[in-house]
């Protein structure tokens, strides 16, 4: 079973177990997801790189934290829309490397569309 499944899997039950999914309809848990994702965002927000190197040492936990809910909700969209989350990503970073190609992307920032 891939990590993916088996985490997956775990999560499922996990709400299941709790009666959640009568609360998680598509548009609730892409709030949902939003919301963690700013959660994310908050552990940077107004620090200068110094300061992120200095914040990470003692709050890398808390962003694992912050991050696990982003994949939490990740997955299960995923699950329930009945999207193979590993077919999409390997199609996506198809796209990616053709919208991006080495010889015109590499150490750039420049959106695709200015290459």
């Amino acid at each position: 079973m891939s990590d993916i499944k088996k985490l997956t899997k775990d999560l499922v039950k996990f709400r299941d177990a709790r009666d959640w999914k009568q609360f998680h309809n598509p548009k609730d848990c892409a709030i949902s997801l939003s919301l963690e994702a700013a959660e994310v965002l908050e552990h940077f927000q107004w620090k200068d790189t110094k300061e992120v190197e200095q914040y990470l040492k003692t709050n890398k936990a808390d962003i694992g934290e912050e991050l696990a809910d982003v994949l939490y909700w990740v997955l299960l969209i995923s699950h329930d829309l009945k999207i193979d989350l590993a077919r999409a990503f390997e199609k996506k970073m198809e796209k990616n490397s053709a919208k991006y190609p080495v010889a015109k992307a590499k150490g750039k920032h420049t959106k695709y569309t200015e290459l």
